[in-house]
């Protein structure tokens, strides 16, 4: 029997304190952020985006993002990512010491305008001079696309113009590249389509993929990705999170869920599994509420 042939290393980016939680009801208290986001920079994780540093009145769970990113504890050999969406954005992340800036837009009209109030063209403006301003400032910077695979208002998105918002973003000096599944709509095969497009541009290591779980197929989108060679993905620690402006949207792939598959496939993560757990634990301790995550689950109740 062949089987496809797996990358010996994947690359988990965290996304929680900021996807994770920027939909959620309950405030989590700062000092709580701070020490979540503590306890994930001892797992082994390599990334954490630790906030947005939008208006706060866009997203009140998120108002504290100064504070959260000046009293966080750096670990060495973490880099400590945060979303922006303007040159305001930038101002408060630079005065901050953020390590990356995360800029990002969507590939629906709807749902871009819904998100920044601006069109996507209108975007790319800013993002230009966000992504310029950041580089020069020593700075590197992430891009996001949303809504790659569907939107909730518009339906199906056309590869076209994800492809052109892809090379708009690298053009403006992006050195990663997320593509967000953002209503989780994605099936295998329509995650191969686009990347053997994309893959036909940029190499595999420029390519991050963003999946969320709302139709379960998050993990089947995973293994296609990584049968492709992909070696980057978003996820958020016990399943948290959903867009506040994609209606029906559920949670992230959970980074426990996705740790414990690829662990046991035998790909390196370098994350230690019971640091992860608890971190987990912790933050469902405050969101008083149970986590999403099939691993939290397990643990819970064995």
């Amino acid at each position: 029997m062949t089987f496809k042939q797996f990358p010996e290393q994947v690359f988990i980016r965290e996304v929680g304190p900021r996807d994770g939680l920027q939909n959620e009801s309950k405030f989590i208290n700062t000092e709580d952020k701070i020490e979540w986001i503590n306890q994930l920079s001892s797992t082994g994780l390599s990334y954490i985006e630790v906030t947005s540093f939008v208006n706060p009145t866009w997203i009140p769970a998120l108002s504290d993002a100064d504070s959260v990113v000046k009293q966080i504890t750096k670990a060495p050999g973490v880099t400590y990512a945060a979303l922006v969406p303007n040159m305001r954005g930038l101002n408060r992340a630079l005065e901050s010491q953020i390590d990356e800036v995360s800029v990002f837009i969507s590939a629906s009209e709807t749902h871009n305008k819904k998100n920044i109030n601006k069109t996507i063209r209108e975007t790319e403006t800013v993002l230009a001079e966000v992504v310029r301003e950041s580089i020069t400032n020593n700075k590197s910077v992430r891009g996001y696309i949303s809504t790659v695979f569907g939107c909730p208002f518009e339906g199906n998105v056309e590869i076209n113009e994800v492809l052109r918002l892809t090379d708009s973003l690298f053009e403006m000096g992006i050195e990663e590249l997320s593509l967000g599944d953002t209503i989780g709509v994605a099936n295998p095969l329509q995650v191969r389509i686009l990347l053997e497009e994309l893959l036909k541009r940029y190499p595999q290591e420029k390519i991050a993929m963003h999946f969320h779980n709302t139709r379960g197929t998050a993990m089947a989108n995973v293994l296609a990705s990584l049968e492709m060679g992909i070696t980057k993905f978003d996820s958020s620690l016990g399943g948290l999170g959903g867009c506040p402006y994609a209606p029906g949207a559920s949670g992230n792939l959970a980074t426990d869920d996705l740790h414990y598959m690829l662990s046991n496939m035998g790909i390196q993560t370098n994350i230690n599994a019971e640091k992860l757990l608890s971190a987990a634990m912790f933050m469902q301790d405050k969101m008083d509420k149970p986590l999403d995550s099939h691993t939290v689950k397990y643990r819970m109740n064995n």
